[in-house]
Formats: C-alpha cells, structure tokens, sequence
C-alpha cells in the first residue's frame, strides 16, 4: 500500500531539514490537494466496453471532465468479478488521478469470497452513480406465471429449479443462499458472466429463471414479451414494473439487496478536499437532465447519495454477508 501523501511529504520534508518551506504536508509532484487536479485522470470500469454499466461511466466521466477541466480517460478492465479493475486502483497514488466504479459486490463480496490483496477499507467512496434493481424473471413460456407459483414450486422440490445470477460472488447469488437459509426456499443458483449469457440461458431454456440486473437490455426484453418478470428486488416497488411485486411482498422481506449501486471510488487515504471536489462534481452531473437522458432516469437515485451515503451501503452490506459467506 502507498504512503498517504502526508506521509511522503513528512519524510520529503524531514529528510531535507526544511519543515517551513516545503510548503505544507499536502504537496507533491502533481501539486497540491487544492490545485486539484493538475493532469488527466483515469477511469477504470470492471466491465467490458460496451455494455450498459460502461455506457453510463463514460457519460459521468464526460460531465467530470468538463467540471475539472482535465481529460477523463475510461479504462476497461474486466475480470475477477470486478478484482482487476480494484487492484489497479489500490495500487495507484492516492492523488485523485486515478478513480474508479464499482459496486457492493466488488468491494464487499468478493474479498469475502476470495483472497484478492483488498477490502473495502482499502478505497475511498466518493459517491453513487448509477441504481440498477434486480428482478427475478422466467421466459414466455414459462409454467410460473407469478412470484407466488414459482415460489410455492420451490418450496415442494427444493432445489430442482435452477435460477442463473450474474457471477457466484454477487449480491444475487448471496441473496439466494438467505432464501434458503432464512426462509427454507431452496433453488439452485447458476453462475453467468453477466447479462447476455444469462439472457441466452433463460431463451434457451437452460435455467428456470434468472435473478438479473434490470438495465435496457433487461427491460426491453421484458416489453418485447421474451421475459416475464416476477419480483423485484428494491424495498418499494418500480413505478417502471408497476405490476411486479417486490420480493418483501412476496413473503422475504429481508432480501433487499440484491440489486447493484454503482458508485465512484478512489484509493484509500484520498485526501479530504479531493474527495469533496469530486463528491461535488458528481453530484453536478447527478442533477445534470442529460446524463438521466444517456443512461436512463429510471437508474439514477431521486437524491444524490455521496461519500457518507456509499460508504454506509458498504458497511450494511459487510455486516449482512460477512456471517454468511466467512460463517
């Protein structure tokens, strides 16, 4: 892990014998936190280019740009559900030039599931970009017309039916451990890289069902009549899915976090004043009509939700899996 920038200024400082005139704990050699920022920045997205996740990075990267006045470059770097992208960026100095997405799963699941050099102490939330619910969905044919069908099929033969989510490390495929383990209904969770080969699976009927992020490609197929959607997984129900039941109505009112909060982090010990230039950037671009135009109003928050507010869907997601995924 880097030194924080005050630690490499004290020791610049020290070394030297010029406390009083190394200008203060906060320079470096791109600057101070208050000249921020002083070159381009980096943006790096944990999924491949293209889909809609990168489609809404690249919209905000482009409003933070004309906010900061320096070029934003998004960078792909899928892999490790999410991993690679959160390495790079644990490993970068903590001087807001590089920045990354990301989400619950990726800052929370995954070290929990796997060994991979981090947590979420180990980043800096800066605030939240993108809200994509998930819903539990069967294909036009299915047999299970509602929630309450393929929920009581469950119930009488646990485990036959197979519900493909987005990775085995995800808010969806925990939240389908806590369906069996909290409330005794038991399917078999499907690991997919993402939406496409799950929504290949469901047309093909080689799943029952998918718990899948609702993004465009998602709810068009649900208005095209190829998916028919069951539950959701958001604590009130879509105004977007007016018809759909949350899962809390459908008899599990503690699964709640299935969906995916895509937010905006930097590495750990990002300097305050930074970390309130970009919060308020972000919040700029938040209340800007066209990024709601570009990745879709139904995905972004009615409030801006910044630093405190991402860093607190961390902490409750931790507290909820942890015993879960370590117990």
């Amino acid at each position: 892990m880097p030194l924080s920038r005050t630690a490499r200024a004290f020791a610049a400082c020290t070394a030297l014998g010029l406390l009083t005139a190394c200008g203060g704990a906060e320079e470096t050699s791109s600057g101070s936190a208050e000249e921020y920022p002083t070159e381009e920045i980096r943006l790096l997205v944990p999924y491949a280019a293209g889909g809609p996740t990168d489609l809404a990075a690249r919209a905000f990267g482009t409003s933070l740009e004309e906010q900061l006045g320096q070029t934003v470059v998004v960078e792909n770097l899928p892999g490790g559900s999410g991993a690679l992208a959160t390495q790079e960026l644990v490993g970068a100095e903590p001087d807001g030039h590089t920045l990354s997405l990301a989400t619950a799963g990726t800052l929370v699941l995954t070290p929990l599931a796997n060994e991979v050099g981090y947590t979420k102490d180990d980043v800096t939330p800066i605030g939240v970009m993108t809200e994509v619910p998930s819903v539990l969905a069967v294909g036009a044919d299915s047999p299970y017309a509602t929630a309450e069908d393929f929920f009581d099929a469950a119930r009488e033969q646990p485990g036959a039916l197979n519900v493909g989510v987005p990775g085995a490390s995800t808010p969806q495929a925990v939240e389908l451990q806590r369906l069996a383990g909290e409330y005794d209904v038991e399917v078999t969770a499907v690991p997919f890289n993402g939406n496409a080969e799950m929504t290949t699976a469901l047309l093909g009927g080689n799943v029952d069902a998918v718990l899948i992020n609702a993004s465009s490609d998602v709810t068009g197929n649900i208005d095209a009549g190829q998916f028919r959607p069951l539950a959701v997984s958001t604590e009130q129900p879509l105004s977007w899915l007016p018809d759909t039941p949350t899962l809390a109505e459908s008899g599990f009112p503690e699964l709640t976090l299935a969906g995916s909060t895509f937010g905006l982090i930097g590495p750990g010990d990002l300097p305050e004043e930074i970390v309130t230039a970009l919060e308020d950037a972000l919040r700029t671009a938040h209340d800007d009509p066209a990024i709601a135009e570009q990745v879709g109003a139904d995905y972004v928050p009615e409030e801006f939700e910044g630093a405190a507010d991402f860093q607190e869907l961390l902490d409750r997601t931790q507290e909820v899996y942890e015993p879960i995924l370590q117990g």
